[in-house]
C-alpha cells in the first residue's frame, strides 16, 4: 500500500471533510441528513476497495465502514468514475445506467448524493 497509488477520490473527500465544517458545508448537513458509504476501487469495482463514510448527519467523512448502523446508501466507483460524478463532469444517473456506480440501499437517500454536495475544487 504505498502512498504513490492513493486515490484521487482520498484527496477530493478530504476537502469534502473540511468542507462540512463550514457554514454552506453545515447546510448541507441541516438539508440532507443521510449517511453514505463510498467504496473505491482503484480499476475495477469490487476489487481492493478502499471504505469511506460520509456522514451527513453529523457533518464528517471519514475513512472506513460505517459504524453506527447500515448507511442510507452505499455506492461503488472506480476512483475515476467517482471524481468525474464528484466534480459535476459525469451525471450520477448516466454513471448509475453505464454501470461506473453500483448503489445499495434507499434509492430516495441515493438521488440526494449529488455534486453539488461537494466543495467545487479551487480553478487551477
Amino acid at each position: 500500500m504505498g502512498s504513490s497509488n492513493q486515490l484521487k477520490s482520498e484527496s477530493l473527500l478530504e476537502l469534502m471533510k473540511e468542507h462540512l465544517t463550514t457554514d454552506a458545508g453545515k447546510q448541507i448537513t441541516k438539508k440532507i441528513g443521510l449517511v453514505y458509504q463510498i467504496n473505491i476501487a482503484p480499476k475495477k469495482i469490487g476489487f481492493d476497495e478502499v471504505i469511506f463514510t460520509v456522514d451527513l448527519k453529523k457533518g464528517e467523512v471519514k475513512k472506513g465502514p460505517y459504524e453506527g448502523g447500515k448507511p442510507d446508501a452505499t455506492f461503488s466507483f472506480k476512483d475515476d468514475d467517482f471524481v468525474k460524478v464528484a466534480l459535476g463532469k459525469m451525471n450520477p444517473q448516466v454513471a448509475f445506467m453505464r454501470g461506473a456506480m453500483k448503489i445499495k440501499g434507499s434509492l430516495s437517500a441515493a438521488t440526494k448524493f449529488t455534486p453539488d454536495i461537494f466543495p467545487k475544487p479551487a480553478k487551477m
